[in-house]
């Protein structure tokens, strides 16, 4: 309820009016069914703007400590996070990772939509970087197709380390269905596994028409952290 009545009733209407942003390919997403929309990551805001404009809820596997945080500023840091769908998993590996999987997988065998950032992480500097084969693993194990999505210039509206938006136009383009079906049964072939997501981010790619490189953006991000010290 508090989902709906923040996206039809106070922030989607007010959003929608500030920004303006442009819009394709809304047609692509089922009417029904679970699906996986599978995204490019350049700013926070990614995760408010695709909700508005998708007629049903879509729900995003966040990191947990979005939502263990103290004081007023933790506070409020739950109540965005539940307002734009998102759902808090362990992000620390092992047992931790399979939660995540099964959490999506029962979203997704409910009939709903899951959304997911395939790199992992927001790009530290525009361009996009290697997938992560969890979401072909997904995709797989739950059998629905799975949509590729690009956000257009969120990270200039609001760049990393900036805590308010910048008054500017984004797009959202969204692609039409990915059918891996040719490869039921085969989840456990990581060949297979990084095929289908190196095929899924070559779309993300031809969407977003951002410069690809083919490392974790994590790697990245630890790199500038180690030169900065």
């Amino acid at each position: 309820m508090f989902y709906w009545f923040m996206k039809h009733m106070v922030a989607g209407p007010i959003l929608k009016s500030i920004f303006r942003p442009w819009v394709i390919g809304q047609e692509n997403v089922p009417k029904t069914g679970g699906a996986i929309l599978a995204s490019n990551h350049l700013s926070v805001i990614d995760s408010v703007f695709l909700p508005l404009y998708l007629d049903r809820r879509i729900s995003f596997l966040a990191k947990s400590e979005y939502f263990t945080g103290k004081g007023p500023k933790g506070w409020a840091t739950r109540m965005f996070m539940t307002a734009t769908g998102m759902l808090p998993i362990d992000r620390s590996g092992g047992k931790a990772s399979e939660a995540s999987l099964n959490t999506g997988l029962r979203i997704l065998g409910g009939g709903d939509l899951l959304g997911i950032y395939p790199e992992g992480t927001r790009s530290p500097n525009g361009k996009m970087y290697r997938g992560r084969t969890g979401v072909a693993r997904m995709v797989l194990e739950a059998g629905v197709p799975i949509i590729p999505v690009a956000m257009i210039d969120t990270e200039k509206m609001m760049p990393i380390g900036t805590t308010l938006p910048r008054i500017r136009r984004i797009g959202i383009i969204i692609g039409k269905p990915l059918d891996f079906s040719r490869f039921e049964g085969m989840e456990g072939d990581r060949f297979i596994l990084r095929s289908i997501t190196d095929e899924l981010m070559y779309e993300l790619q031809r969407l977003s028409l951002q410069e690809y490189v083919d490392v974790y953006a994590t790697s990245v991000k630890d790199k500038g952290a180690i030169e900065s010290r």
